[in-house]
């Protein structure tokens, strides 16, 4: 259970631990992310939690799985330099309520609600892993909405995962969760229904298990540019990520070297300058 806590952020609690206060001179606290009071929105009946950084073009920004804006908060200061950042709590995640079940697209759907109900003209959308999936989505089905996608470590099939990883997952049991009380306690404390941690874990194990998750003709809709990012030592097989970039209209792809699944975690200032340059990067569509 040791590559679970990548998903989650107890490394984020020691960045200012050892920090000395001198006479007359005020520190800085650091910002909490994801516990750093955001906003609730109701979509389909549940509550969704999101936080808002910076000014100028709306930029959805959408966590991995299993983390919550948490995940984010090595990339959001950086980020909302730039944009109005707009990170949510997918359902079950985090501070948000539970959906039904959970799947690509159902998560596309509640960020789609979610610029509807903020009344966003138009927005980039910026995700890693699971969120990078759900980015591909809402550009496939909002193109009145999203004008750019950056997609990090996103696979379109189960099958684009390395057998590693798919091995790796289904270690990831309810009873292996039960023995990993940190993780657990730290997800019942920020979640408003702690009682549905099983739901929640079964549910993502169910969205692991399709195969599918962004149907092929998903992504050859898309019109608008789309960023793909990853690591070469990622969990996602390199083919499939090329795969996916050569469907796409208007793809462009970035691999970056020496670096796994935690690119935002290891690499979050160089994916920031990546993902800031092409936001703002002026294009001619055909």
């Amino acid at each position: 259970m040791r590559r679970l806590l990548y998903f989650m952020v107890f490394s984020l609690l020691v960045a200012s631990c050892n920090q000395v206060e001198k006479p007359n001179e005020q520190v800085e606290k650091p910002i909490n992310y994801g516990s750093n009071h955001g906003k609730y929105v109701i979509i389909h009946d549940t509550k969704i939690y999101y936080e808002e950084y910076g000014q100028g073009v709306p930029l959805l920004l959408l966590h991995q799985g299993l983390g919550s804006i948490e995940n984010l908060a090595g990339i959001i200061p950086e980020l909302s330099k730039h944009f109005r950042v707009i990170a949510p709590d997918a359902p079950g995640h985090g501070r948000s309520g539970h959906a039904d079940s959970l799947s690509g697209e159902l998560m596309a759907e509640y960020c789609s609600q979610l610029i509807d109900q903020l009344k966003l003209d138009s927005a980039y959308v910026m995700g890693w892993s699971t969120g990078g999936n759900t980015a591909l989505l809402l550009a496939a089905n909002r193109p009145d909405k999203i004008k750019k996608v950056v997609s990090g470590a996103s696979n379109s099939k189960a099958s684009g995962l390395t057998q590693e990883a798919r091995d790796m997952l289904k270690e990831y049991t309810v009873e292996a969760v039960k023995e990993d009380k940190d993780w657990l306690e730290h997800y019942q404390r920020m979640n408003p229904e702690p009682e549905k941690w099983m739901k929640f874990w079964e549910d993502n194990q169910k969205a692991w298990e399709r195969e599918i998750k962004i149907p092929d003709d998903k992504i050859t809709s898309i019109k608008v540019p789309v960023l793909l990012i990853r690591g070469d030592k990622d969990m996602i097989k390199l083919d499939h990520t090329i795969s996916i970039f050569e469907a796409l209209q208007y793809g462009q792809l970035c691999v970056y070297p020496n670096v796994g699944h935690e690119m935002p975690d290891e690499k979050g200032e160089m994916l920031c300058r990546i993902a800031i340059d092409f936001l703002n990067e002026k294009s001619a569509l055909k």
